[in-house]
Order: C-alpha cells, then sequence, then structure tokens
C-alpha cells in the first residue's frame, strides 16, 4: 500500500487476511502499485490513492462488459494486422491500438453511451482510432467494411481508418492530423454548456500533442470557461518515432494542464479500473458543472506507428528493425517489458480475483469475442469496393441548389 505522501508500505498479516467482502478494494491496491512501479510515473501514480475507489462497486455485468471490450479491441487489432501480413488482397490499414487498451474501455465505461444524440456524451478521436471506436460502441463489422474501402462501410468508404465516424454512439470521429480535434472537441462542451445540457465532451490525444498549439489553446479556453470537456493524453512513449521527452519537458504531461488550473490525473494506463475511476471523477465532475479534467494514462503500443512491420503473422506485437522509422527505434526488451503487464492480463485477473468469473468462464468470454470478431471480418470483406466513379460523390452539392438569398 502507500503512505498519504505516496511511499510504499507493506501489509500487516492482518491485512494480508482479510475476508473475501474486502478483496476488491485490496486486490486492486495491490495491483496500483504494481502497475504503477512500472511505469514511468511511478510516485505520481502510487499517489492518486485507492484504484478500486469506484470501480470495485460496479455491477458484475459492467465488469463483463469491460473485459469483452478490452477483447475486442484485442483481436481486432490482431485480426486487421494478420490480414496485413497475410492476404495480399486486402487494402486496409491501421495505426494499431494494441497494447492501450484499458485506457479507451475505461473512459468510455464511464461515459454515457446509449440515448438520442442529444442526450449522450462525445468522443473525438485521433489517427489511432480503432480503439477508441470500439469502446464507444460503433458497429464493428461496417467499421472493419469502412477500413478495406467497401462501399458499404460505416461511411461508405470514405473515411478509411483516420477519418471513422459514428455520431449516432457519440464518435464524432478520427482526425488524421496532430491536434484540430481538441479545439472542436472544447466547441462542443462549450455547445453542451450553453444549452443547459449535462453532456460531456472528451478527446483523445497523444503524448505529441503536448508541442501543438490547440493542446493549450483547448486546455486554456476549457479552463476560462468552466467547459464539460475532459482531455484524456495516452502516453505510449512515442510520437511515431521519437520519445516523447524529446518535445515535452515534463516527465508528467499532466504537469501541463495543472499549469491551467485543471484537476489532473496521472494513471497507469494498462489497468482498466485505474483508468475508469479516473475517468469516473472527471466525468462526475465535469457533468456537475465543476468544469473540466485531464487524464494522462501511461500506456504502451504493441505495434509500431504505423501498419504492421516487425511483426509476424499470428503473433502479438512488432519487434525489430521498422523500414518506415529506417532503424528499429524502440529496444525489443522494452517492448516486452511492457506486455508483461498486458491490459488484458490485468483485467482478466481482476475479474478472477473478484469472483465475477472463474478461469475457465474467462476463457469462454475470450473465444466467444474471437468468434465475433472472425464473423465481422468475413463479412466486412465480402462487402463490396469502392467503384472510381463514386470518387467524386459528396464532393460538390448535388441536386437543385438554390440562389443564396442576401439582405
Amino acid at each position: 500500500m502507500t503512505d498519504n505522501d505516496g511511499n510504499l508500505v507493506f501489509c500487516s498479516d492482518e491485512e494480508e487476511q482479510a475476508p473475501q467482502s474486502e478483496s476488491r478494494r485490496g486486490f486492486l491496491k495491490l495491483a496500483a502499485l504494481s502497475g504503477a512501479v512500472a511505469t514511468l510515473s511511478t510516485r505520481r501514480a502510487l499517489a492518486n490513492g485507492d484504484t478500486a475507489f469506484h470501480a470495485k462497486d460496479l455491477p458484475d455485468d459492467k465488469l463483463i462488459d469491460m473485459y469483452r471490450t478490452i477483447l475486442k479491441i484485442r483481436w481486432h487489432e490482431r485480426t486487421q494486422a494478420d490480414q496485413m501480413l497475410g492476404n495480399p488482397d486486402y487494402r486496409g490499414y491501421n495505426h494499431f491500438y494494441a497494447g492501450q487498451e484499458a485506457v479507451a474501455t475505461g473512459v468510455c465505461a464511464a461515459l454515457r453511451n446509449d440515448g438520442p444524440f442529444e442526450q449522450i456524451d462525445l468522443v473525438y478521436s485521433t489517427h489511432r482510432p480503432s480503439g477508441h471506436a470500439i469502446a464507444k460502441g460503433v458497429d464493428i463489422p461496417t467499421m472493419v467494411a469502412e477500413m478495406d474501402f467497401r462501399a458499404t462501410g460505416m461511411n461508405g468508404g470514405y473515411a478509411a481508418e483516420m477519418h471513422i465516424s459514428d455520431p449516432s454512439v457519440g464518435f464524432v470521429g478520427a482526425d488524421g492530423m496532430i491536434g484540430p480535434g481538441h479545439v472542436t472537441a472544447t466547441g462542443s462542451a462549450f455547445a453542451f454548456r450553453a444549452r443547459g445540457s449535462d453532456q460531456v465532451s472528451v478527446v483523445f490525444g497523444g503524448d505529441g500533442t503536448y508541442a501543438t498549439p490547440q493542446f493549450h489553446s483547448a486546455l486554456n479556453n476549457a479552463k476560462l470557461l468552466d467547459l464539460p470537456f475532459i482531455y484524456v493524453l495516452e502516453n505510449n512513449l512515442y510520437h511515431q518515432y521519437a520519445h516523447y521527452t524529446y518535445s515535452c519537458p515534463h516527465r508528467d504531461i499532466a504537469d501541463a494542464a495543472t499549469a491551467y488550473g485543471i484537476p489532473a490525473r496521472v494513471v497507469d494506463g494498462q489497468d482498466v479500473m485505474q483508468v475508469y475511476n479516473a475517468a469516473k471523477e472527471a466525468v462526475d465532475r465535469a457533468r456537475a458543472g465543476g468544469g473540466p479534467g485531464f487524464i494522462e494514462a501511461k500506456t504502451y503500443r504493441y505495434y509500431n506507428h504505423w501498419g504492421a512491420p516487425g511483426a509476424k503473422e499470428g503473433e502479438l506485437g512488432a519487434f525489430g528493425y521498422d523500414p518506415l522509422a529506417i532503424t528499429s527505434f524502440r529496444p525489443e526488451r522494452e517492448v516486452r517489458a511492457w506486455m508483461q503487464r498486458d491490459p488484458v492480463d490485468i483485467a482478466r485477473n481482476i475479474l478472477v480475483d473478484w469472483g465475477v468469473v472463474d478461469e475457465a468462464r474467462a476463457t469462454e468470454i475470450e473465444d466467444e469475442v474471437k468468434t465475433e470478431i472472425t464473423a465481422a471480418f468475413e463479412w466486412g470483406l465480402a462487402q463490396p469496393l469502392c467503384t472510381p466513379e463514386d470518387g467524386l460523390k459528396h464532393v460538390f452539392a448535388e441536386g437543385t441548389v438554390l440562389p443564396r438569398q442576401f439582405g
């Protein structure tokens, strides 16, 4: 456990023998410690307190749903990587999200995802969007079709990967640029406040966004106007092929948010329960009119920046030489060390420890998800491809256009 200063202390024998009713809280205190030690933000993560504060009270079906979501993201990524590596007819591509599943899952689990568009919370994504989209509830088969430029994809084959969107579930969309999503997300938050809605606007960003003007503009205005806006920074240590410390003076980028007076938390992004707890606090505060929040999740991507170089079909992760980077920019030991604290394993172990599922049921759930993702790819890749003659659709106005009125 930790003391009030975030220092490590050890449990007594009596604490180790606590009754089962207290196991949820006790397990995640230990999980928080082990997770924090493995990250770059040890002291800050330890200082965040009891990682089970909110998650321990979730109903079993909600916890199982979070585990399913992590698995859906993982097996979507793995299946798509295998398609890229082994199917010469596959046209899709991705900036893979594998390794970061707990972040999107924990955040979106704290949001309002069902109901009319005027009531649900909105999520703005990045150019690494598939995990955010799945966690927010998009239809996976139509997303698979979209990423392979199929005409029946969720955006008609026009979005591919970096611009997918499904407003029906509050997934406003991905963004191929670095930073603009932050500004539009604060615009949505301003609209919520202006019309008296209790909706919340969330934007995901990578560690590389710190160096953009949009990052600071969004935070500054969100605080000045006390907007219901939450910035989730997924610090996977690398923006493209450079370590984040090359462009950021802060060990914890969350320090930049505190400079604007915004409450900020640094969490172990491999632990879905830590992420959920931080998100729940930020969402509840924003929904109640308490202004913006900032969450920095220390996490890691298992594949290289883009595509599947260095990966092998049927295996998780990418190792060694990346021709796009003209180098092996990440030590293989570093990748494998992070994979030892896998979000899937952590979520599974928590649910088993809490008695939500046993090992056999956890395996069944993963098998069910694998079957679901396999079916999604079979459907998506059987859809008709986009045609060249459709290339100019939605570029120019179609039909009768009334003359502009003045005065």
